[in-house]
């Protein structure tokens, strides 16, 4: 799970593009201290969801399908989303006050501060 939610933040984010090689399954594992089975275990996951590809004799490759960047980025945010406003619940905030918030740490982030 570790491992998927790795990649999957690297692809949402934009760090790994649409095309780019992927680490092989031994490099990551070494890279990441754990065992091969698992990283082939992680990579067959994602192929299964289709968020890489691998052909024949060729290193695994991430998806070129805007279709399935696009849900990944939706469910991700969907589940950030769900954590942040079951964390900001109990907070007695307008929708107006709380969106004034984001912008503001949206735009300081962007800032670098």
């Amino acid at each position: 799970m570790q491992v998927m939610h790795h990649f999957r933040r690297l692809i949402v984010s934009g760090e790994l593009k649409p095309g780019e090689e992927m680490p092989s399954r031994r490099q990551l594992a070494n890279q990441m201290k754990i065992n091969p089975n698992t990283v082939q275990r992680a990579y067959s996951e994602m192929e299964e969801q289709r968020l890489i590809y691998t052909e024949a004799n060729t290193p695994s490759k991430v998806t070129e399908d805007p279709d399935i960047v696009k849900q990944l980025k939706k469910e991700w945010l969907d589940q950030a989303l769900t954590h942040f406003v079951s964390a900001i619940d109990p907070v007695d905030i307008s929708l107006d006050e709380l969106m004034t918030m984001i912008e503001e740490k949206l735009a300081n982030r962007k800032k670098g501060n």
